[in-house]
C-alpha cells in the first residue's frame, strides 16, 4: 500500500504542477501575466502547496523515514484546504461560470475536481499517519486567515481580488460573512480530516515521534 500510496502521490503532485505551469503559459499567450495577481487565488495556492506536501511525503517514503506529525499535520491541512476548493468551486463559481483562476478548461478540472476528491481518497485509504490531536486544528487556520487579509488589504488598495464573492464592490458585510464562512468551513472540515486520523493506521509503518514542541515533553 506503501509503494501505491508514494506512486499515486507523486502523480497528483506532477498533475498540479502541469495544470498550474500550463495555465500560466495559457494566460501569458493571451495577456500580460500578472505573477502577483495569477498566484493570488487560494485554487493555485492550495494545489501547490498540496503539491509541495506530496513531494516531501514521496521523499521521506524512498528515504525510508517515516512521516513526522509537521508533515503529517501539513497533509491534514491541505487536505482540508483542498476540501474547501472544491465545495467552493462547486457552490459559488461554477454556477456563475467562473474558472477561479483556471481559464484552461482540463486545468479548471484537475485543480478545482480531480484534486479535491483525490486527497479525500489519499487521507482515507492510505493510513500512514499518525492519530492528530484537536488542540493542533489551530494550525490549519493560519493559511486561509492570512491569504484572507492579503486579499481585504488587496480588494481596499488596488481593487484586485480573486473571487467575485470577496469583491469589495458587494460590501465589505458581505465580504466579512463569506471570510466568516471560509473560516468556519475549515475548522468544519478541518475538524473532520483531524477526526479521520484516528482510524486504525497502517501498522507496518510507524509515522515517525511527534517533535518535544508538539507534544509538550522534555
Amino acid at each position: 500500500m506503501n509503494r501505491t500510496a508514494t506512486a499515486l502521490r507523486l502523480v497528483i503532485a506532477g498533475l498540479i504542477l502541469t495544470a498550474v505551469i500550463s495555465t500560466a503559459a495559457d494566460v501569458a499567450s493571451r495577456v500580460a501575466l500578472n505573477p502577483f495577481n495569477f498566484f493570488g487565488f487560494f485554487t493555485l495556492q492550495s494545489n501547490l502547496l498540496t503539491a509541495i506536501v506530496y513531494i516531501v511525503a514521496v521523499v521521506s517514503a524512498v528515504r525510508g523515514t517515516g512521516q513526522g506529525r509537521w508533515l503529517v499535520i501539513a497533509r491534514a491541512a491541505v487536505t482540508t484546504y483542498m476540501i474547501i476548493v472544491g465545495i467552493v468551486y462547486a457552490l459559488l463559481l461554477a454556477p456563475l461560470g467562473a474558472a477561479g483562476g483556471v481559464p484552461l478548461p482540463w486545468a479548471n478540472a484537475v485543480l478545482h475536481i480531480v484534486v479535491p476528491i483525490y486527497v479525500v481518497v489519499d487521507w482515507l485509504v492510505f493510513t500512514d499517519r499518525a492519530k492528530l490531536a484537536f488542540s493542533h486544528l489551530w494550525l490549519v487556520l493560519l493559511y486561509p486567515l492570512i491569504w484572507s487579509a492579503v486579499v481585504l488589504l488587496r480588494g481596499a488598495t488596488d481593487g484586485w481580488v480573486p473571487y467575485p464573492f470577496l469583491d469589495p464592490a458587494t460590501g465589505y458585510g458581505s465580504v466579512l460573512i463569506y471570510v466568516a464562512l471560509i473560516a468556519v468551513l475549515v475548522l468544519g472540515f478541518g475538524s473532520l480530516v483531524f477526526w479521520a486520523s484516528h482510524f486504525p493506521r497502517n501498522r507496518t509503518q510507524e509515522p515517525a515521534a511527534p517533535s518535544a514542541s508538539l507534544t509538550g515533553q522534555p
